[in-house]
């Protein structure tokens, strides 16, 4: 039986689990036994006898859900936990058993994005992957990848939205009337094929797995200049891709570490270093890529195979050339075995990048959902092997840029968006929005238009094309501190916006009328969008007052993490040492909400003590506020109150 024969069984041959059960109450994190619960669902209790010719020990189970995201890197985790968030009933399938993909402690690199690593200060990402990362940086200050995977797992796993399944690869979907129908997932470990159907498709597996079965419009390789009349692409196209890289780790000792290479290891010359530093030693070096000459998919296992040829070379270079007598007691404690790729696949949407849409040189997008802002960063095609080329052209836009929402579905699949490296972008365009942190505000636009779409009934082109609800649902990104260059709070359910503001004390420049003038970060060159006052004695209070009552429910409040300095998971010493590995200090620690009725009388709503997260919603019963106050007591370290907005919802 082949598979789209395998595809059209009936549903009666397996079991029928639907993944859009029994909510929990709203805000409501499922507990342990309903977390064990939830595993009855994807591994039913009592195997049925669902088989299938050739694969006579694999147990059918089909899942519906609303939203099928595929790849659990980055772009996967974001759009999974952003459709989850927003009422979707989702499933992620996960190839491996790790999320987080190359930021995962399986690869170990950096997420890294449009602030380009502390040389574009103050442009970290906002929204999901801030989120993260003050998790990460909160409770991981030992820099452990292994506890940063963990983290990513409990963030799904408490998600009661979410159907996790790792060790999981989609190999197949049944497409009919350009759309797809369903998917099959196979878990070997489990014994499991899942048949999962759904409305909506999100595809996030770097290498456009889902996109290839289903039929979609896809590019690889270098596009040639005339096509889009980019300066920076090649006279000719081709089928030339960034390389991939390993990375290793290494410490000291304490004492000599004698390293001897197997015979199979390059044989490295200083003259191959030329423009390769190897000052430090604790974390590998991204330079170590080979194989976009090659295709990246199918030529995997040679990649692998050579790159760990050039580490234990380059390693070998360090310990044994007599260049580095200050790596005696220096031993490599870890080294990768899955390649970091870059690039392959890309989908074609209704939008496709190019470099003069990142220079700011076209219109404005209308459907603008997420930043990017990392350089164009190119990369020789051999990597190593091409010694004599410095191993990476970096040119940095002007300033960071859009990223539209045609450029996040498919032109021709009308039910598939995808995020993370296979947008719709020429190879020009891809070499900046391919970063991981780019990826990660991709997946959370793809996560919450799909959101959006299945509320409304709409597919992700008319989504993109109807003039009242995009601005909708930008309005919804910007409510979850999503970042969209030139666009501010105006949605009309915010009841701050109707308010005045007071407060104990302002800095100059710092007024409390900025905590509700609609911007959430500070921009260079631009006037501070926070209120900030001196935390005397009694700390510091910011007020809300409107002419009459308003009714509302809950008040989201947006604290300063630190978006001027670099924050991400690194085992590169030089690059920690710009970090704060904890909470931050200048995030609101300890604070206390009131509201005052028409007659005056002050009523206690909330307090909060060692708050370290940027973004904080309280939701309570209805109240008719005259005025609302947010009383700081204390930070986590700095000698201000810091609130970039306060907003107010009936």
């Amino acid at each position: 039986m082949n598979r789209r024969d395998f595809l059209a069984l009936t549903g009666a041959a397996g079991y029928t689990v639907l993944v859009r059960a029994n909510d929990p109450p709203s805000g409501a994190p499922p507990s342990r036994a309903e977390i064990a619960q939830a595993f009855d669902a994807i591994a039913p209790p009592q195997p049925g006898d669902a088989r299938f010719a050739g694969e006579p020990h694999l147990t059918l189970v089909d899942l519906d859900c609303d939203v099928l995201v595929a790849g659990g890197g980055m772009a996967g985790v974001c759009a999974a936990l952003a459709a989850a968030r927003h009422g979707a009933k989702v499933v992620l399938a996960q190839d491996r058993s790790r999320l987080g993909g190359n930021a995962s402690s399986e690869v170990k690199m950096h997420v890294v994005g449009a602030d380009c690593s502390g040389g574009r200060p103050g442009w970290r990402e906002g929204g999901l992957i801030e989120e993260l990362r003050l998790d990460d940086a909160a409770h991981n200050p030992q820099r452990s990848w292994e506890l940063w995977d963990l983290l990513l797992y409990d963030k799904l796993k408490r998600e009661p939205n979410v159907t996790l399944l790792l060790d999981s690869p989609l190999f197949a979907a049944e497409t009919r009337d350009d759309a797809i129908q369903r998917v099959l997932v196979r878990c070997d470990k489990t014994e499991h094929l899942y048949r999962i159907r759904a409305p909506l498709y999100i595809d996030c597996t770097g290498d456009s797995r889902l996109a290839l079965e289903a039929g979609a419009e896809q590019r690889w390789g270098r596009e040639a200049q005339s096509e889009f009349n980019e300066s920076l692409a090649r006279a000719a196209a081709d089928r030339q891709t960034l390389g991939s890289s390993l990375l290793f780790t290494a410490r000291d000792y304490g004492r000599p570490v004698p390293f001897t290479p197997p015979p199979w290891a390059r044989k490295v010359t200083k003259a191959q270093l030329q423009f390769r530093s190897v000052r430090s030693w604790e974390y590998g070096y991204w330079w170590i890529e080979w194989g976009g000459q090659l295709d990246t998919i199918r030529d995997n296992e040679r990649i692998r195979f050579e790159l760990l040829a050039i580490v234990l070379g380059v390693w070998d270079y360090i310990k044994n050339s007599g260049d580095k007598p200050d790596s005696a007691h220096w031993g490599m404690d870890w080294v990768g075995m899955i390649p970091g790729k870059r690039e392959s696949r890309r989908v074609v949407g209704d939008h496709l990048l190019t470099q003069h849409d990142l220079e700011g040189k076209t219109p404005a997008f209308a459907d603008a959902v997420a930043m990017g802002g990392w350089p164009l960063d190119d990369h020789p095609p051999s990597g190593f092997d091409q010694p004599e080329e410095r191993p990476a052209r970096q040119i940095q836009t002007a300033a960071p840029y859009n990223i539209p929402l045609r450029s996040l579905y498919s032109r021709n699949i009308r039910n598939l968006l995808m995020a993370g490296r296979n947008i719709s972008a020429s190879h020009v365009a891809f070499t900046s929005t391919r970063v991981m942190a780019t990826c990660a505000v991709v997946g959370q636009a793809a996560g919450t238009a799909a959101a959006v779409c299945l509320r409304r009934g709409l597919t992700p082109r008319q989504l993109a094309r109807d003039p009242e609800l995009m601005p909708a649902l930008q309005q919804i990104l910007l409510r979850d501190d999503q970042t969209i260059v030139g666009a501010r709070n105006t949605d009309p359910g915010d009841a701050a916006r109707r308010a005045d503001a007071a407060a104990s004390g302002e800095l100059n420049g710092a007024e409390a009328a900025h905590a509700i003038n609609g911007y959430v970060r500070d921009l260079p060159g631009q006037t501070r969008n926070l209120w900030a006052a001196p935390l005397g004695a009694e700390g510091a209070w910011i007020e809300l007052t409107w002419p009459r009552p308003q009714k509302i429910s809950l008040v989201q409040l947006t604290f300063d993490t630190g978006l001027h300095r670099s924050l991400t998971l690194t085992a590169q010493d030089s690059y920690h040492e710009r970090m704060v590995r904890g909470p931050q200090p200048e995030t609101v620690r300890d604070y206390e909400l009131s509201w005052t009725d028409a007659a005056g009388t002050c009523h206690a709503l909330a307090a909060v003590k060692g708050n370290y997260q940027r973004i904080n919603r309280h939701r309570f019963a209805p109240v008719e506020a005259k005025s609302l106050r947010l009383h700081v007591t204390a930070t986590n370290g700095a000698d201000t109150a810091r609130v970039y907005e306060i907003r107010c919802y009936a």
